[in-house]
């Protein structure tokens, strides 16, 4: 009886013991997914449940085994240093336009950082040995035809974003636009993937990239000045511009749509500065060529310029007078939770579309016209609009 009960401890104490160390390993816990897409870069993010070195390795997309060759090495850096952290972005440069890349991602453990010395633990990695390695494709300026989805105002709902993306072909999509208010606050890392982040990853963002227009809701809570480690894009602020086939974007990061001083923000936001700080970017970009030789050009913003809130009318006054010199095509907006088509007018000499929270834009788009699709959480298309370039000179 004794021996009975001496065996089963053990066989506890081994269980328990066997149980800590699985959960002590170090392990891949969100992603990866790909980040400011361009023709010539890209960044590749992850998080570990250990702080770590990490790095991506690169092959072409041949027919070689992954384990074929050594693959080159690319590592998180900066300013000097491999980055020690749960949060890993690995920014990929010089890459050729319009080319499939594989990938593999690592991360290896750091134990402890003395004076002269690193001590390192395991080593975790994506599996390309069982699975077919993850791939990506630089975007092509030239590519003749591209198709995109734009999301918004999901809240958090996976349920209904689920709905929304039913259907999609993700071989046939180039890209995702999140136009703001994914999530109603960020509060912690857990709740930023929770609502919306580990769905993308799932359903597409390992291969197919997406690009982020902040909304108000990701400017609140304890998190979100956390919001620029999990979103890098290509200028290293929360609004940039890029190309890709025909249309060239311009995405905008709204802000908040109250006063600064509003109670609401309890004294520590400054989204008027950084709005003005946007608008003499802008000014500088529309005027480059990669811009200005685009067939289209589209601006997504979740805050739209109706002028009612301050918001609003922050975005009408500092960005709208720069865009109407700028031969926009269409703004794409959501935040209103309510579809609204706005045809150009003497005030803002573009069209502006705000799509509903509950209904999904997609786009075809040549260098002759761009036909958009909405359609509802059913998959049912609801609405359509096509619009012709406004220059056929462009090449």
């Amino acid at each position: 009886m004794k021996n009975t009960k001496l065996l089963l401890l053990i066989t506890l104490f081994l269980n328990f013991s066997m149980s800590l160390a699985a959960q002590s390993r170090i392990s891949i816990t969100h992603g990866p997914y790909l980040q400011g897409l361009t023709k010539d870069e890209v960044t590749i993010v992850w998080t570990t449940n250990k702080r770590a070195i990490s790095w991506v390795e690169l092959a072409p997309d041949d027919k070689t085994h992954f384990y074929h060759e050594p693959r080159p090495q690319f590592f998180s850096e900066s300013y000097g240093f491999k980055v020690v952290d749960s949060v890993h972005m690995v920014r990929l440069k010089n890459l050729k336009p319009n080319t499939t890349y594989r990938y593999r991602i690592y991360s290896q453990e750091v134990l402890s950082h003395q004076a002269y010395h690193v001590t390192y633990g395991r080593t975790v990695a994506s599996n390309v040995y069982s699975e077919t390695p993850l791939k990506f494709t630089t975007n092509n300026p030239q590519k003749e035809e591209i198709s995109f989805l734009v999301l918004n105002d999901i809240h958090g709902n996976n349920e209904l974003m689920d709905s929304l993306l039913i259907g999609a072909r993700w071989d046939k999509t180039d890209l995702v636009f999140f136009n703001g208010d994914m999530t109603t606050d960020l509060r912690s890392e857990k709740k930023l993937f929770d609502d919306f982040l580990e769905k993308a990853v799932t359903l597409f963002a390992k291969e197919t990239p997406f690009y982020y227009a902040r909304g108000n809701h990701e400017t609140r809570g304890n998190f979100a000045t956390t919001f620029p480690r999990y979103f890098p894009t290509p200028t290293g602020q929360l609004y940039y511009m890029f190309r890709q086939g025909p249309v060239c974007f311009i995405v905008l990061d709204c802000g908040e749509d109250k006063p600064d001083n509003d109670i609401e923000y309890s004294g520590i936001v400054a989204f008027d500065n950084y709005r003005t700080e946007q608008a003499q970017w802008l000014e500088k970009v529309i005027q480059g060529d990669e811009f200005q030789q685009s067939p289209f050009k589209v601006v997504i913003t979740h805050i739209p310029p109706f002028g009612n809130w301050h918001g609003e009318k922050e975005i009408l006054d500092k960005f709208v007078p720069i865009l109407n010199k700028a031969n926009i095509d269409l703004m794409m907006c959501g935040h209103l939770h309510n579809h609204i088509y706005r045809e150009r007018s003497d005030a803002i000499n573009f069209p502006i579309l705000v799509n509903h929270n509950r209904e999904m834009i997609n786009v075809q788009a040549n260098k002759q016209q761009m036909d958009i699709q909405i359609s509802n959480s059913g998959g049912k298309q609801v609405k359509a609009f096509h619009f012709k370039t406004q220059n056929n000179s462009y090449p």
